[in-house]
């Protein structure tokens, strides 16, 4: 009812993590195109470090609450948090949610690494550079590039890239270790959202022409069935490159 004031009508809270498939929209875009503006008070993207596992069992836990409404973001900071679950607020909504996104796709290569036998030094490194690919196609977008140093960001990285409670980080583990992929998602049980995440993100990277090596190795292992062991040589044997850009060069050309 248009009529109603600010105080009855609801924010609207999303958690889930991912892009569509073709039109590359992000959730809250989704959202605000299918539910009519005078129906809510503020969508707010629910984001971060937190296994479902742990948080039932009262684990410490910090995720970012992050909206264009001020006003919404700090309406659920207080309503979620307490004293094992904690509360950020943040604006970039961009950056928060194409961080909660391609976080997968990372988790997925950091899976399949250790399903071939490598340590934590790769493990690191795919972690590093993986997160160098995410900031670079979100600040793409108009995000905020200390957003993905940010629990939505490195801190939603770290804990699907290296524990076995990721269905990312498990089905990437199965992939290295020679499974296949359509045998992998049917037995799953789960939705692996770091797959479809990988196409559209690829897809993306090729329509602004941003340098995303890992995205693009990871995307023809799952998509054109090329070997994982064969494309971490291809990552290892690239052009070497600085590791940050300088004014001679662009964030692209990293």
């Amino acid at each position: 009812n248009a009529l109603l004031d600010d105080k009855q009508k609801p924010i609207i809270i999303h958690a889930s993590k991912g892009l569509e498939q073709v039109s590359h929209k992000r959730i809250s875009v989704i959202i605000d195109e299918e539910m009519a503006v005078e129906k809510h008070s503020g969508i707010v993207v629910l984001s971060g470090p937190s296994h479902a596992e742990e948080v039932a069992k009262r684990d410490i836990t910090t995720i970012t609450a992050a909206s264009s409404s001020e006003t919404a973001s700090q309406a659920v900071q207080r309503i979620f948090s307490n004293n094992y679950f904690r509360v950020y607020t943040n604006s970039d909504v961009v950056g928060v949610e194409l961080g909660a996104a391609l976080k997968n796709i990372i988790a997925v290569g950091a899976g399949a690494l250790v399903g071939l036998g490598y340590g934590d030094n790769a493990k690191a490194a795919l972690i590093t550079r993986g997160l160098a690919e995410i900031s670079r196609l979100g600040m793409a977008f108009g995000a905020d590039p200390l957003t993905f140093i940010g629990l939505s960001g490195v801190g939603d990285l770290i804990v699907t890239a290296t524990s076995v409670h990721s269905r990312n980080w498990r089905a990437g583990n199965l992939i290295g270790k020679g499974l296949p992929l359509e045998e992998i998602l049917e037995n799953m049980g789960m939705v692996v959202e770091g797959v479809a995440t990988t196409k559209a993100a690829y897809e993306l990277a090729q329509e602004k022409d941003i340098d995303m090596p890992i995205t693009a190795a990871i995307y023809r292992v799952l998509f054109e069935n090329a070997r994982v062991d064969e494309v971490v040589e291809e990552l290892m044997l690239r052009d070497r490159k600085a590791e940050h850009s300088t004014s001679k060069m662009t964030a692209e050309e990293e």
